[in-house]
């Protein structure tokens, strides 16, 4: 997103016609306990019995987790408990789901106040601990996780995020914990490599920045704890990790950093990150190689940083990040939770949930309220997603202290859609690492001149990360607007770019690869 196409952006636009979203009933489920679970409530979204319509994992803090069974039938989103007794114990910070050992069947990584956990998935959405990997946590306090496969490897690298050292007895402050890397060694984890110094992060995401060929692991760092001398960190996974510098051209930025998103939002080939926290917003524009990262204007409308309605003026404080397209018009918005972490008094109490609608100008308008998700409860992790399968994304959000909340997306004249999933053979089935390109054979204004033809593809990397202590598996989520036939590419993870093909629009598809060809499975 150059400077100058968002300058351009803040001209006036027509306004769209806003979304709309209806609360559904679910089974009632809360995210508690005390300051060791003010962070975390991490929501984790994925398929695991099967039948195409994702399950939601909630953590429960000093409460059991829940996991909510999808049983929706057509337009009827409905859900039911149903949650295994590994599943069940209380400390759950937050869960993300993978296929670990590559057999169809999404595990679990799951973030725990003390010994954290990779379960293996079975049938019928049960799951059981993983024996013979060699993996090892120790009681920490991991608030962050992120995954990525390297290249060569059988099994994924793991990066998991620690806050505090509650060990420490000259805590909590300026006493942030080490984030631990682990690399596979053939089929098992050896020991964890130190990721120091540690700044307390609450989000991590392995990401190809730059399309460089390599997923690098960006932390966004909450400043309340590091207190000094900390900062946004951006890893480069080198044969021995490296900490970027600003000889990299990375850019020092300090927050209380929440969450982090990332999407190329304005098709420019280059990915936007955002990062959530408390008071304002960060959207940021890659500038140089990928190593540094500069704010967006702030008349893009995206920081967010104030209640817009909840008569509460004080900073707002965001939480977890979703990025996806609630109108199918092409265009991908942002969905931010909101709330206080328990009773800051510089910090609203009555802070609503954003939905920042992308308009044709570029530019981000709020519509929390209109479309009917403006909670005031302290929201905490969250999903933006396609519940019911009728291509429109719905929204589910864990509360601290409130009941887990669900909004199923009703609104009228949405455009056309594609969802998406990758399939390969081998290790890393689902080719995490890998971009989907998506053509809907016309662009939406953003561009001028050489910039134009490139606008026409939407452009997604598939990864396990980011958010706030949880994440969706499954299909990608394309709008498409009023696209007829629609052109697809994908870039698997060792860098083989498949031919083009072309389908007709409102489809879930998985893509299978096929040397340079793609099957087609529906």
């Amino acid at each position: 997103m150059r400077p100058e196409v968002l300058l351009l952006a803040l001209t006036a636009a027509p306004a769209l016609a806003g979304p709309t979203f209806t609360p559904v009933p679910v089974p009632e489920h809360v995210y508690a306990g005390g300051w060791e679970h003010f962070v975390g409530g991490g929501l984790a979204v994925f398929d695991c019995d099967g039948d195409s319509l994702p399950e939601l994992l909630a953590a429960g803090g000093e409460n059991p987790a829940t996991l909510l069974r999808n049983r929706s039938d057509g337009d009827t989103l409905r859900f039911e408990a149903d949650t295994p007794g590994v599943l069940a114990e209380p400390g759950m910070i937050g869960a993300y789901p993978l296929d670990i050992d590559g057999d169809d069947q999404m595990d679990l990584a799951v973030l725990r106040v003390g010994p954290n956990q990779l379960l293996r998935g079975g049938p019928d959405c049960s799951f059981a601990p993983f024996e013979g990997l060699g993996f090892v946590s120790g009681d920490r306090w991991t608030t962050a996780f992120s995954a990525t496969w390297e290249a060569g490897q059988s099994l994924p690298t793991l990066a998991f995020g620690n806050y505090v050292d509650r060990t420490n007895p000259n805590g909590p402050f300026g006493t942030c914990d080490t984030n631990l890397l682990y690399r596979p060694e053939g089929d098992r984890y050896g020991p964890p490599l130190m990721l120091e110094p540690g700044f307390c992060p609450l989000s991590m995401l392995f990401s190809d920045w730059a399309r460089q060929g390599r997923a690098d692991l960006r932390l966004s760092n909450d400043r309340h704890y590091y207190v000094s001398e900390g900062e946004e960190q951006m890893w480069a996974m080198e044969p021995v990790p490296r900490l970027l510098g600003p000889e990299d051209g990375w850019i020092s930025h300090r927050l209380w950093g929440m969450g982090i998103a990332q999407r190329d939002l304005d098709r420019d080939g280059r990915q936007e990150v955002f990062l959530s926290s408390m008071g304002d917003q960060r959207l940021q524009q890659m500038t140089g190689t990928g190593a540094g990262f500069a704010d967006v204007p702030y008349a893009m409308g995206t920081t967010a940083h104030r209640p817009y309605t909840g008569g509460d003026g004080r900073p707002s404080t965001g939480w977890h990040i979703g990025i996806g397209d609630v109108q199918n018009d092409g265009l991908d918005d942002i969905f931010i939770t909101k709330g206080n972490v328990e009773q800051m008094p510089d910090a609203a109490m009555d802070d609503p949930n954003n939905l920042l609608i992308q308009q044709p100008d570029g530019s981000f308008a709020e519509t929390g309220d209109s479309a009917g998700i403006a909670s005031l409860h302290r929201g905490r992790g969250g999903a933006l997603v396609d519940l019911n399968g009728d291509g429109r994304l719905d929204i589910a959000v864990v509360n601290r202290r409130a009941p887990l909340e669900v909004w199923q997306n009703v609104t009228p004249g949405t455009g056309g859609w594609l969802a998406l999933a990758l399939e390969q053979p081998g290790p890393n089935r689902n080719a995490i690492g890998g971009w989907i390109e998506v053509e809907t054979g016309h662009g939406h204004g953003h561009g001028h001149g050489q910039d134009e033809a490139r606008e026409k593809w939407h452009l997604r990397e598939i990864t396990v990360g980011g958010g706030h202590a949880g994440g969706a598996a499954g299909f990608q989520h394309f709008g498409l607007g009023d696209a007829g036939e629609i052109g697809i590419r994908v870039t698997w993870p060792d860098g083989t770019r498949s031919e083009t093909i072309h389908v007709g629009p409102d489809q879930a598809l998985t893509l299978v690869r096929s040397a340079i060809g793609l099957k087609v499975r529906r």
